[in-house]
């Protein structure tokens, strides 16, 4: 076997790591609104100075520039001029002088400049032998660009031209300016250019002091705006915040609770909607609760009271049921109507003392490891008369390969459950066969009760577990019930914190599922059948009232040698 590549799992960990990260930012993103009102309004707030900044900046450097470019311009204008009026007159003086002229009248084109000016008298084509030689004040010629030479030398002596610059500064960096030029012609040699460049830096601090006022402002609007938010979501806020823990009190039960109302604003307002509408709640609830204490106590006291005088009749009727030989064919038969009667009356008041006890909260379980599969066809084989009076066949159906059904439930009533949804399946099959589908994986045990009679529509699917509910009141059933079988059950199986679900297609049948936990407490993660379940023909296993109980036997066997196993561990 290879060993895993390290650097692999190196860069995994940050990746899970920003991921963890990025979900607990999107969680708090998403439960709290102070957060988010903050966020947006900086967000805006940025986004609204700096487009106020740039256009203020721009229409402040804008002035700026323009203010002291024409002021450079005129004097340029006028400085150029009379350079070309003293560079002109040397045409009249002998060509010996002209190394001795031109110094001295360019060292006296800045003298009269109220401003902050460079001069540059450079030629502007090349040549072998100068008469004068390239001269500065302090910048270098590298300043004035190929273009701006080009433009003086093609317009001739009478045209100014000029162009931004940037100036080497000493520190090295680079500041803004404006170089004027115009083209002069010596007496002898080739054309010059005679260059004045203006140092544009305080215009630049300028704009970068006003640059930076801005920023200090936006800066204070933003820490401004963000304080608003805060003390407005905050008062928004915290409000809603406690009107949502006092809701979450009175949900858990606590109906006196109620929101403390400060002034007479609109929260104040809210406030007091909130208590008027608790108050109502309150009243409401306790009414309701007082009602349905009333009806569980009726209920419960019409149960027992109806007890006595049924198990005398029950008694009564028995009697007279094991004496139906001797009577006459219509007291025979009126007999036989009394018996069955009362056995359901007696099942019917069962089933109403089971109902007062889940409405009473005195339901409890008695948990045991049981083999579902053995129960389930234990449950199957009781069933084969009443399948056989139907029509129906019955089938067993285990997909997969399973070692064990066991799971901690409370025998009787799974037992309950089970027999229940069977004899149903059997009474709305219409002579078709009732399969029963079991599976598990390892933390839950599923069994399915799947019939193809007459079905059901999804209305009936959403109504099939309330109280005394049935598919077709109108209908006789051999085995109809009060209607609360389903109930009970689906009682049962929250209990056992597991579930009970229902599918159905008219013409096509039904289907129930029952999913059970393993062990009590730990949730299963998922459902080990689909509803309805997929299975072979070729999977059925035929239940009938000759099935070999040896093997039912064994299943029991098994269940109380793993019990004995588990004890014999701990």
């Amino acid at each position: 076997m290879e060993d895993p590549d390290p650097t692999a799992s190196a860069d995994a960990a940050p990746r899970t790591t920003l991921r963890r990260r990025v979900a607990r930012l999107s969680k708090f993103w998403a439960r709290s609104l102070m957060a988010r009102a903050m966020v947006l309004t900086g967000v805006i707030t940025l986004v609204g100075s700096a487009l106020i900044a740039y256009f203020l900046v721009q229409q402040v450097t804008t002035g700026l520039y323009q203010e002291r470019l024409g002021q450079v311009e005129a004097e340029a204008t006028a400085g150029l001029a009379e350079a070309r009026r003293a560079f002109g007159a040397i045409e009249t003086s002998e060509s010996a002088t002209l190394e001795e002229r031109v110094p001295e009248i360019f060292e006296g084109l800045g003298g009269s400049s109220a401003l902050i000016r460079e001069s540059l008298l450079i030629p502007l084509e090349e040549a072998e032998n100068l008469p004068v030689m390239p001269r500065s004040t302090d910048i270098s010629q590298d300043v004035i660009s190929t273009e701006l030479r080009e433009a003086v030398l093609v317009s001739g002596p009478d045209r100014q031209h000029w162009q931004p610059v940037g100036i080497e500064t000493d520190d090295g960096g680079e500041a803004p300016g404006v170089a004027f030029g115009i083209s002069i012609q010596l007496p002898t040699g080739p054309p010059y250019g005679l260059f004045f460049v203006y140092d544009f830096s305080s215009v630049q601090e300028n704009v970068n002091f006003v640059f930076r006022v801005f920023l200090i402002a936006a800066a204070a609007i933003l820490v401004m705006n963000l304080m608003i938010a805060a003390w407005v979501a905050r008062s928004v806020v915290r409000p809603v915040s406690q009107a949502a823990e006092v809701s979450e009190r009175i949900a858990d039960g606590q109906l006196d609770q109620r929101l403390a109302v400060v002034g007479e604003d609109e929260i104040a307002r809210l406030g007091v909607s909130f208590n008027r509408m608790a108050s109502t709640l309150q009243e409401q609830i306790t009414q309701l609760a007082h009602l349905s204490q009333m009806q569980q106590r009726f209920v419960s006291d019409v149960s027992h009271e109806l007890r006595t005088p049924l198990t005398t009749v029950s008694m009564a009727s028995s009697m007279l049921y094991e004496s139906r030989e001797q009577f006459d064919p219509v007291s025979q038969r009126s007999t036989e109507l009394l018996h069955h009667q009362v056995e359901r009356f007696q099942a019917l008041l069962a089933d109403l003392l089971e109902m007062s006890r889940f409405d009473a909260g005195a339901a409890e379980l008695a948990l045991s490891e049981v083999d579902l599969w053995a129960l389930a066809e234990d449950v199957m084989t009781a069933a084969v008369p009443l399948a056989d009076r139907a029509g129906a066949e019955l089938n067993m159906v285990v997909p997969g390969n399973v070692d064990s059904y066991i799971a901690e439930v409370d025998r009787r009533r799974i037992n309950r459950i089970l027999r229940n949804l069977v004899n149903n399946a059997i009474e709305h099959s219409e002579g078709q066969p009732v399969d029963l589908i079991i599976s598990a994986n390892e933390s839950a045990v599923a069994i399915a009760v799947r019939d193809y009679g007459v079905g059901m529509t999804p209305d009936q699917v959403a109504h099939v577990f309330d109280r005394f509910w049935r598919a077709d009141p109108a209908r006789a059933r051999t085995t109809g019930g009060s209607g609360l079988g389903l109930s009970i059950a689906t009682e049962d199986i929250r209990l056992h914190q597991g579930s009970l679900d229902a599918w159905g297609q008219s013409g096509q049948g039904s289907c129930f599922r029952l999913v059970l936990p393993r062990i009590q407490g730990e949730p299963y993660a998922s459902s080990p059948l689909a509803l309805p379940p997929v299975y072979s023909v070729e999977q059925r296993n035929r239940i009938s009232a000759d099935t070999d109980l040896i093997a039912v036997e064994q299943a029991h066997d098994r269940v109380n040698e793993q019990a004995l196993y588990k004890e014999g561990g701990a």
